[in-house]
Formats: structure tokens, sequence, C-alpha cells
């Protein structure tokens, strides 16, 4: 094996490593060097290069419109929400892209900044979609619900009611490739599936005609580590599928 492609194995084990929780220790040749001492012995690894994500912008996407929608959900009263929240968190990245991450609702962070996945468990999930070779400005991240359920709680029906339609919105104008859903509650939202998160993941579902994975909400994985590995498995599914459809598309 030539240098470099020892260096892209053993960084493929240390995204691996990370996202499982292992704790082995890895070193990355560095060009025209030794290993020794390039590399702190850690099991956290802090990944400082992403592999180039084949994420095009999306031909004839309709600016306009979604800029409209966009500034209908900032000003929504639709549900009691409106009156408890800071901030409207509208989604995070490019639509512009072929992946769309769907979550539940923003937490006390989110709420605070406007953005998703901020918090923890969006740096959890920074991590997980840098394994997998996406940046997150190269992906398109938001939640079922815009607007923070106070004290965190889980979204009620008729918040989803309400809410939902903005999140249809988007799929729609983004017409992604995959859609990467985390936690019960957005599978259940986009699958009208109640089956257990158990059930729900490790398979390829289908929302309107588009590839679906299903797998654990990151602040899961926070609190049981044991669903790192499941977790692993299935966001490595999503990226097979999106180089499948995209190869498939030509």
């Amino acid at each position: 094996m030539t240098g470099e492609g020892a260096r892209s194995a053993a960084r493929a084990r240390l995204e691996r490593a990370w996202i499982l929780g292992e704790r082995q220790v890895y070193r990355l040749a560095r060009a025209g060097g030794s290993t020794a001492g390039d590399e702190p012995e850690t099991g956290v690894w802090e990944p400082d290069a992403t592999p180039e994500a084949d994420a095009p912008p999306v031909a004839g996407f309709d600016e306009a419109a979604w800029e409209a929608v966009r500034a209908e959900a900032l000003e929504c009263t639709r549900c009691d929400l409106c009156s408890t929240r800071t901030r409207v968190v509208w989604g995070s990245g490019t639509p512009h892209t072929g992946i769309m991450v769907v979550g539940e609702a923003p937490g006390y962070h989110e709420d605070q900044q406007g953005e998703a996945f901020v918090g923890r468990a969006g740096q959890l999930l920074t991590r997980i979609l840098e394994a997998i070779g996406f940046g997150r400005d190269e992906v398109f991240i938001t939640n079922v619900l815009k607007c923070r359920p106070p004290g965190n709680a889980d979204p009620r029906p008729h918040q989803v009611a309400e809410c939902e339609p903005y999140l249809i919105r988007q799929i729609e104008l983004i017409d992604p490739v995959v859609i990467l859903t985390l936690g019960r509650h957005a599978a259940r939202t986009l699958l009208r599936d109640d089956g257990s998160m158990a059930s729900l993941r490790g398979r390829i579902h289908r929302y309107e005609g588009v590839p679906l994975i299903a797998t654990y909400h990151p602040a899961a994985l926070l609190r049981n580590p044991g669903l790192k590995r499941p977790t692993w498995e299935d966001v490595q599914l999503a990226r097979k599928v999106f180089d499948d459809e995209m190869a498939a598309r030509g």
C-alpha cells in the first residue's frame, strides 16, 4: 500500500473509532516524515480533513419560493410555541444539497441562536457527518418543529400538525437525494410509522419516493454510547444510498 493509501486507511479507522467510541490509538503518517510524535495518543479524535462530498447544487432551485416560506415561518403564530420561543429555527447549512438531515425540535441553544443543532448534540452530529464525508455547510439540517417546546418536551401532535407543512415545503424545494432522520419523532412524522427506533433503523424507507434512513438522535448517543455502533451503520448506509443515487443519475 502506498504512503497516501496507508494514511487514508488509517484515517478511515480513526473516523470509525471516534463514532463507535473505541479507544484504540492510531497515528497518521505525515507526508515525507515519521509518525512519531505527530498525533496525540488519545481515543478522541478531532478530524482535520474531510473527504470531498459530491453534493452539487440542485439545478433550478427556486430561491424566491424558499425565501417566501422561510419568511412565513419566521413570523409563524400557528401554535402555542410562538409565545414561548426566543427564535424560530428554520435550519442550518445549504438548501443547495442532496442531503437533508431532519431532527425533532430545537433545544435551548438552538432557541437562543436561531440555528439548528448547535449544542453538544449538534457538535456530535457535525463529527458524524464529517466521518461520512459531509461538512455542515454541504447539507441542510432542520427539525420537524421550528420552535423549541418548553423544557425540551416531546413534540405534541397539534404542534407537529401546524409545523409539518414548513418541513414538507423544505423537502419539496430541496428535492434531496436522501433524507436522514434523527430520533423517533422525526422518523414517525415523515413515515407515519409508530414503530420503535430499533425497528425503524437499519433499512431504507421512502418518503414521497425519496430514500429515507432513520437513526438515533445524537442526544441519545450522548446518554447511551452503546447506540453509537448502530448509528454509525445507519449513516454509512445513508452515504451509500447517496452515492448510489448520484451514480444512477449520472
